[in-house]
């Protein structure tokens, strides 16, 4: 990490970034026409079905049906399908902004564990509306999806934020959009790097705060990312875009991030991001499932009968952990965010699932009591990754006595990987409500499975969004 770096560190740091980014951007195109090897193309799907499980179980979330509602009445063609209840068809670009507001509103959709940064999120959206509308293969779907992970990822780490400040949706969601639609349209290396660098100049200063705060905004800059994405297309085939130099100059010298050139485009096609990916089973901020792992753990040894007693709650967190301050979430983004009330909830409810972040949960005056006497403390000392989130949660009962249990680095990630069983039974649980034929579709997709692979994406949209889960595959 380099920072108050002197003039001639940055002329050096900018000219490395800029090489570095050239030769991303050269590998990514080249890498869309190379065969993907066998491991990354199932870690890709089962990042696109965790990730489509996601927005399904998001779709019928008020904000977000008005969102599709919206979305519909400006719509004048049939390209890309929406996957939320009548999985209606819409142009690609208002398909990609519906599902981009509902791929990370329920806090379950995949994550990186290098760098703050949810790649899939960032890069779905656009791509199954790209995919669906240029007819593209379920097999491409799951290629591209893998080197638009690995561009954004790659971002993510060659520009870290030293502190949370702007929020990693806000920087790089237009990085991951904008892979995506020039990937899926066939820009050549030079039209993909002005395409790129052009939208990097239009990233947004989203406060990481907002989420703590509960501003919905937060979750609407993966909804705009594909505009973005769009009009840097559309640019960058006119002759319009930016330069090798503007990712350093947007991130670096703008954001005041740190800068790795080495981290565009070392081990290119060797080693994969997408493998350092994380899943999640709770539905809030990856930051405090240490601490709801450890707390499920108490209820384990204590019992029920220990809900109702507990007075207050002690955590030991990580500095990230330490972040997640508010007690008094007025919605539930706000609550996603909230160490205090996902403590009292978890200690109330014995979940760390949706029903501990829903509404009702917010309107619990149990849970509200009870995050009020949660104090957050920091854990020490801090190991490195991939124990470097970490919890020690004390609940202290009524009666004086304490009890407390730890967890040095929650489940889901690439050292402690969730089993697939796992991961197809979230999927079942998010989707079959709205899509009761998805689960299977994607289930087949990831094994190859009954011809589904050779199938066009439009064609396994239209299966996994049938009526009925017997629909043959």
């Amino acid at each position: 990490m380099v920072l108050n770096a002197s003039p001639s560190e940055v002329s050096d740091l900018r000219a490395r970034s800029a090489l570095a980014l050239q030769s991303l951007c050269d590998w990514a195109v080249t890498a869309s026409a190379t065969p993907l090897p066998q491991d990354i193309r199932s870690r890709a799907a089962l990042v696109l079905l965790d990730d489509l499980g996601a927005m399904v179980a998001a779709s019928q979330e008020p904000e977000v049906t008005a969102t599709r509602q919206r979305a519909t009445a400006k719509s004048r063609m049939q390209e890309a399908t929406v996957f939320g209840p009548q999985a209606v068809r819409l142009d690609r670009l208002q398909a990609a902004t519906a599902n981009g507001m509902a791929a990370a509103w329920c806090e379950l959709d995949e994550g990186y564990r290098l760098a703050p940064c949810h790649a899939g999120a960032y890069v779905l959206p656009t791509l199954l509306a790209e995919a669906e509308a240029l007819d593209l293969t379920s097999e491409q779907v799951l290629h591209l999806l893998a080197i638009g992970y690995e561009v954004t990822a790659r971002f993510a780490r060659a520009f870290p934020f030293p502190a949370m400040t702007v929020h990693p949706h806000a920087a790089f969601a237009t990085v991951g959009a904008t892979v995506a639609s020039a990937l899926a349209q066939g820009l050549d290396g030079p039209t993909f790097l002005r395409a790129l660098t052009g939208a990097c100049s239009m990233s947004f200063a989203g406060p990481y705060r907002h989420a703590v705060d509960g501003a919905l905004v937060r979750n609407a800059w993966t909804a705009a990312s594909p505009s973005i994405a769009a009009l840097s297309v559309e640019w960058a085939q006119d002759g319009i875009g930016g330069i090798a130099e503007t990712p350093y100059d947007v991130f670096s010298t703008c954001f005041h991030t740190a800068c790795d050139p080495d981290q565009l485009s070392a081990g290119l096609g060797e080693v994969w991001a997408i493998n350092d990916g994380y899943h999640k089973v709770f539905a809030c901020c990856q930051y405090a499932h240490a601490m709801l792992e450890a707390s499920l753990s108490l209820h384990e040894q204590l019992g029920a009968s220990a809900r109702g007693a507990i007075a207050a709650i002690e955590i030991e967190t990580h500095p990230r952990g330490l972040t997640l301050t508010g007690t008094k979430p007025d919605n539930v983004l706000a609550a996603q965010f909230s160490m205090p009330h996902a403590a009292a909830a978890v200690a109330v409810l014995a979940t760390g699932g949706q029903a501990a972040f829903s509404a009702a949960s917010l309107a619990r005056q149990d849970i509200a009591a009870l995050r009020e006497h949660v104090t957050l403390k920091p854990y020490e000392p801090l190991a490195p990754w991939p124990n470097d989130r970490p919890s020690r949660v004390t609940w202290i009962m009524a009666d004086g006595a304490r009890h407390t249990a730890e967890k040095i680095n929650a489940r889901g990630g690439a050292d402690q990987p969730f089993d697939e069983a796992t991961l197809l039974g979230k999927l079942a649980e998010n989707t079959a409500g709205v899509f009761p034929a998805m689960a299977g579709v994607l289930t087949a997709l990831l094994h190859r499975q009954q011809g589904v692979d050779r199938l066009s994406w439009r064609d396994c949209v239209g299966r996994m969004t049938a009526s009925e889960a017997g629909v043959s595959v």
